[in-house]
């Protein structure tokens, strides 16, 4: 029985073997390594030589260009601010009281002097007709002592005390009116009245807020801009708001007063504008956007932001130098200074000139001027990929084409063989 054991595994591991090995083929085809046709074709290239360089380094490194425009660019300042009156007043009385009267209605316009709260003034009447009576007995002994003292009957001194008494009833007169005119608030300028707090009946204190008016025939906007734009700022001088409450709505305005103390917090300019006639439907504590135009340049040089390269303190770009003949075009790198940006682009005040043409991609594989380069265009759709040497013209599901026997192989390849690596079929074929 171990023997038959034996003899089952040796005859087991034969048929693994006999069933793993691979089925006998044709000898491949040696590589050629000489000067000598394949086929009776071309010459394929030496191991070494220059056409075997050139795809090793894949040519000269692509790269795509953007041509130096020219274009109008405006120079401006950014800052923001918050709309407000001209004129605005929170209306408080100086004296407490009990209101009996109210001479507006929420939101509507009032006209300077007009009655907009009556407290009660009886006390003060009261007062200011004590001191009209002592003023008018005041003035009967003074007509009284004139006489007299015409006559001879009297001293000068006691004409002279009358008429000091008549002047202090008249200053009690005056006192008296000014305790009841301080119970009539009326309007200090034409404006238009908010939501009052108060109403009548109602007693308020002295300070106590009872309503706001605004003077909205022109509104006007505080903002800050640096220290450093002082010398260029001046009175008179046009600017743009830019409202969020109404996109897309332009408000001109003009600047109208420049504190002449600087913001010590902030080192900032602090400047007031307003805005040109009409009220444009805006409205008090509306958020602006402020743009003040400082300079215009109409015959700025533009290029891309991704054409500027870096180096520590300094800027760079990469000039395009055109092609001689079938050469290749070649790069060199330039010093540049720059100005404004704008929507992606940069201004370029010295190291270029109009009509160059600058990279904007592909500059890391750029190191040294005089750099040949492949210039490529992003938008132009890719060539379709030809077919490899294993893969089936018709692409990876196209089914497989019939296999040439191997030694018609060598004789088809005169057509194809010598043809370059990435050549497509058309070419192949011509």
């Amino acid at each position: 029985m171990a023997g038959l054991a034996v003899g089952a595994l040796i005859a087991l591991a034969v048929g693994a073997w006999w069933w793993q090995k691979p089925s006998p083929s044709a000898p491949a085809a040696p590589k050629a390594t000489g000067p000598a046709a394949v086929g009776g074709g071309a010459a394929a290239p030496a191991t070494g030589g220059p056409g075997a360089a050139a795809a090793g380094r894949g040519g000269p490194p692509a790269v795509e260009v953007a041509r130096v425009q020219i274009a109008p660019i405006v120079e401006e300042a950014q800052a923001v601010g918050t709309l407000m009156a001209r004129q605005r007043v929170a209306v408080r009385p100086e004296v407490a009281g009990r209101v009996v009267a109210l001479g507006f209605t929420d939101g509507a316009a009032v006209r300077k002097g007009q009655l907009l709260v009556q407290l009660d003034d009886t006390l003060q009447r009261a007062e200011l007709a004590q001191a009209q009576a002592q003023l008018a007995v005041q003035q009967a002994n003074l007509r009284r002592n004139e006489e007299l003292v015409a006559q001879g009957f009297v001293a000068q001194r006691v004409l002279d005390e009358s008429r000091a008494a008549v002047q202090v009833a008249q200053a009690q007169v005056d006192l008296a009116q000014a305790r009841l005119a301080r119970m009539r608030i009326v309007a200090p300028f034409d404006a238009v009245a908010g939501i009052r707090t108060v109403h009548v009946g109602e007693y308020v204190k002295d300070g106590a807020e009872i309503v706001h008016l605004e003077d909205v025939a022109q509104l006007v906007v505080d903002f800050r801009l640096p220290e450093r734009l002082q010398p260029r700022v001046r009175v008179g001088q046009p600017l743009r708001l830019q409202v969020d409450a109404r996109p897309g709505q332009t408000v001109p305005a003009r600047i109208v007063a420049i504190d002449p103390a600087l913001d010590a917090d902030g080192r900032a300019l602090v400047v007031r504008a307003a805005l040109d006639a009409g009220r444009h439907g805006l409205q008090p504590g509306m958020f602006v956007r402020v743009a003040l135009e400082l300079g215009r340049d109409e015959a700025a040089l533009l290029v891309p932001e991704e054409a500027i390269v870096p180096q520590g303190q300094q800027w760079f770009v990469w000039r395009l130098r055109p092609a001689a003949g079938d050469a290749p075009p070649e790069v060199e790198r330039v010093a540049v200074r720059l100005g404004l940006r704008r929507d992606g682009r940069v201004q370029v005040r010295e190291g270029l000139q109009p009509g160059d043409s600058v990279v904007v991609a592909g500059q890391q594989r750029l190191q040294r001027d005089g750099t040949p380069v492949r210039v490529i265009d992003p938008n132009r759709p890719a060539a379709a990929p030809s077919a490899g040497p294993g893969q089936p013209a018709g692409g990876p599901g196209a089914p497989p084409a019939a296999r040439p026997p191997q030694g018609a192989a060598s004789g088809s390849a005169g057509s194809g063989a010598g043809a370059p690596e990435g050549a497509g079929p058309a070419r192949s074929g011509s």
